[in-house]
């Protein structure tokens, strides 16, 4: 649970390899996950090589840190999933998992925005050149943080509704 409370957004890495084990933990983790009927609908892309991701980082104007992580997760849907309205929501219970198995290994990692804004998600499939069967969701780019972040306490009682 320290993971929940201790995770952040890190956009600035060291020039280290993330290693081939942790990489795996990391996709363990992803697809752990819940889903809607047991469906699973996530597939992944794992980015290392540099060209690609200077591509990937043109994603969008948030996506700038990819060109420099170790490595960036593309986490994708397949599109003959059996419960089609329930596939992002999975997708994002898987990259929430990832983001902390990330945090879990002293990684850091940001979570990037494709879906639903269609035009990153035909950008990062083109780059890619994924099947049509497969929707590009989301970026993780991951690498050793540059620096140590502290998470802010975020609780906030004005938010909670109690029915007694």
């Amino acid at each position: 649970m320290n993971s929940i409370f201790h995770r952040t957004s890190v956009r600035s890495y060291l020039e280290k390899p993330v290693e081939d084990e942790k990489i795996e933990k990391i996709l363990r983790a992803a697809m752990a996950s819940p889903s809607a009927v047991n469906q699973q609908p996530w597939e992944f892309y794992v980015v290392t090589e540099k060209e690609m991701l200077k591509k990937l980082s043109e994603a969008s104007q948030y996506s700038k840190m990819v060109e420099k992580s170790a490595v960036t997760f593309v986490v994708c849907y397949r599109n003959d999933s059996i419960r089609a309205e329930y596939r992002e929501i999975d997708c994002a219970a898987c990259t929430e998992n990832m983001l902390l198995e990330i945090d879990n290994l002293g990684l850091g990692a940001v979570w990037i925005g494709i879906a639903p804004i269609e035009e990153r998600m035909k950008y990062v499939e083109s780059v890619l050149d994924m099947p049509e069967n497969l929707r590009a969701f989301a970026l993780v780019s991951c690498g050793y943080p540059e620096k140590e972040q502290l998470q802010k306490d975020r609780f906030d009682i004005s938010r909670v509704h109690y029915i007694k």
